[in-house]
This record gives C-alpha cells, structure tokens and sequence, in this order.
C-alpha cells in the first residue's frame, strides 16, 4: 500500500511540476496576439541573461520559484528581450530587441515593463503599465509589486 502511495505521489509531483513549465517568448508579436486572445498584459524582460549579476539574481530568486510561475500561468505573457555577450542570437531578435530598447528607454538590466500592446496596420502600439527591476525579498515581495502595478492600471 505504501508503494502505490508514493507512486502517485511521485505522479502528482511530475504534473505539477510540468504544469509550471512557463513558456518564454522571444518574438514580440507573437506574444502580442496571444494577450490579445488571452487579455493578459506583456511582461517584457529586458535582461543580460550571460552577464549581468542582477539578472542571474532575478532569475534565481524569483523568475525560477513555482510560486512565480503560477502566478504569471494566470495573469501575464511572458517576453524575455534578451542582450547576451556570449550566446548566440539570430540576427532578427537582435534587432527586434533593439528596437524595443530603445521604445522603451531601457538604459539598466534587469528591467522589466508590464504592457498592453497592439498591431495595428505592422505597427505595435504599446500602452505602459509600469515597470520594476531586481526587488529583494523573495518572490512574495516581488510580486507584490508586479500585482500593484498591473492591478492598479485596470479600469
């Protein structure tokens, strides 16, 4: 009895876990239609994903935790824009991220902008939010202010 106990424990475990897997978006208009369909803001996260210490903590302490990926699973579209030093990039995100770079006035990683957006005739028209970076306190306080930001501009 105890073997099938931990044997569907060990299943629960699997789903759950890849139930959590969250999908990461790097073309934007792609990301675009889909929080159209869905109604969700973007999170754009602009990041130095292979050098940049801030990042790397983010990531480690708050973009990696299950309790954010469930939060994002219900409330968000996911964009990662990011400006490596060592990796490998197609030319064509390189310059998508650029772009956005500067539409936004990036100038620090890791940042991070919540934002409607839409394409209108090939043209994006992104409608702010707000934006954070690196929070410390873990999770719960980083989603504090990620839920004051997107909960405080819904009409």
């Amino acid at each position: 009895m105890k073997k099938i106990y931990l044997i569907i424990v060990f299943f629960i475990g699997i789903v759950s876990s890849e139930a959590q897997e969250l999908k990461w978006h790097t073309n934007v208009n792609e990301a675009i239609a889909i929080g159209n369909k869905e109604h969700k803001p973007l999170l754009l996260f602009f990041t130095g994903s292979d050098w940049c210490g801030w990042c790397i903590r983010l990531q480690k302490e708050v973009l990696l935790t299950p309790e954010f990926a469930n939060w994002a699973a219900k409330n968000v579209i996911l964009v990662e824009l990011d400006y490596p030093r060592r990796t490998f990039q197609a030319p064509e995100v390189k310059k998508q991220n650029n772009e956005l770079q500067q539409a936004f006035g990036i100038q620090g990683f890791p940042t991070i902008y919540f934002a409607n957006a839409k394409n209108i005739e090939g043209k994006v028209n992104f409608e702010g939010l707000g934006n954070t970076g690196y929070v410390a306190g873990g999770p719960a306080a980083w989603l504090a202010v990620a839920d004051k930001i997107i909960n405080g501009n819904k009409s």
